[in-house]
């Protein structure tokens, strides 16, 4: 199908941000919807199947109406990847947190699903590939929740499981060899806080990251807790995880079932906890795709040529 659209009034500074320099932007519309467009000064012209055809002008024009100052790749990937808001959708950015990246909302419906999850449930569940935002979006949340006093402390924990390297052989105690594992963690407190407001969560308990192994024992009032990398986890230790939560208190359990680094034949926590909990009350499981992904778009056909991999292998091939 061909569409054809003339850009009214003209005006060669938005017409020159729409396309890029040597037209990148155009390249990369055609890349990820699977089209051709070509333009001669306002006029252009898309040609591919119907609903890809229609998708790229209605893109075109999105564009176009925001070309007034040089449009940046990434916006360009999100607005491919979904991002309602940033084509002017209020419905998926209705949940606002409160962080230091005043820009912070959802970018897909799923990641707006996940948010609302959060909100309403005393545990949820964000399985899917990388790049979808599971754990800095539940990170986001709970210092939201700390920021409005809707708990006292964040718990942010990670299995330490080796994942090519082992642990006795890095140098350092035992908190220099697990701060590795809990690194992206920190990033992401960084990011939302900031160093200094970091710090002082800290030395104040509000805040606390330590391994899985940290948690037993333990139980866990008015704090928002994160266990992140939960593929990781043993049915032993998941169990333990969730058995920790107390009063007041909301977890977040983000994986990806793709990515187990637990020894061969080791049934992870995460598969085991989604199929026994599936009828619980009170627990929400919110399953991202590739089409979550909000990094580069490489990301999302990485992702999707490992799952056809891991599909062919499942039939035999």
């Amino acid at each position: 199908m061909i569409l054809r659209h003339t850009f009214t009034p003209h005006n060669n500074t938005r017409l020159t941000h729409l396309c890029g320099p040597a037209d990148v932007h155009l390249r990369t519309i055609e890349a990820a919807l699977q089209v051709s467009i070509a333009h001669r000064h306002e006029q252009f012209k898309v040609d591919g199947p119907k609903a890809k055809a229609t998708q790229a002008m209605e893109l075109l024009q999105a564009l176009y109406e925001m070309a007034d100052r040089p449009i940046k790749e990434e916006h360009l990937q999100l607005m491919l990847a979904g991002d309602a808001s940033m084509q002017g959708d209020d419905e998926a950015s209705a949940i606002q947190l409160t962080t230091r990246r005043a820009d912070l909302r959802a970018r897909t419906p799923t990641q707006a699903t996940y948010l609302e999850n959060i909100a309403t449930h005393d545990i949820t569940f964000g399985i899917g590939p990388a790049g979808t935002g599971k754990t800095y979006l539940a990170v986001a949340c709970a210092v939201d929740a700390l920021e409005r006093s809707s708990v006292q402390r964040i718990v942010l924990t990670r299995p330490a499981v080796e994942a090519g390297e082992r642990l006795g052989f890095l140098p350092g105690d035992l908190t220099q060899k697990v701060d590795p594992y809990l690194r992206p963690l920190y990033d992401a407190l960084y990011d939302l806080m900031g160093f200094d407001r970091v710090q002082k969560a800290f030395e104040r308990n509000a805040l606390e990251i330590a391994p899985l192994a940290f948690m037993r024992g333990r139980t866990l009032n008015n704090a928002f807790v994160i266990l992140d990398e939960a593929q990781n986890t043993t049915p032993e230790q998941m169990k333990m995880f969730l058995t920790r939560i107390g009063f007041g208190a909301r977890a977040v359990v983000t994986g990806d079932v793709s990515q187990i680094d637990l020894p061969k034949g080791a049934m992870s926590g995460l598969i085991d906890a989604e199929r026994v909990l599936k009828r619980v009350k009170g627990i929400a499981v919110t399953r991202f795709t590739s089409a979550d992904v909000v990094r580069h778009p490489l990301v999302a056909r990485i992702v999707d040529a490992y799952d056809a991999q891991r599909s062919r292998r499942g039939a035999g091939e």
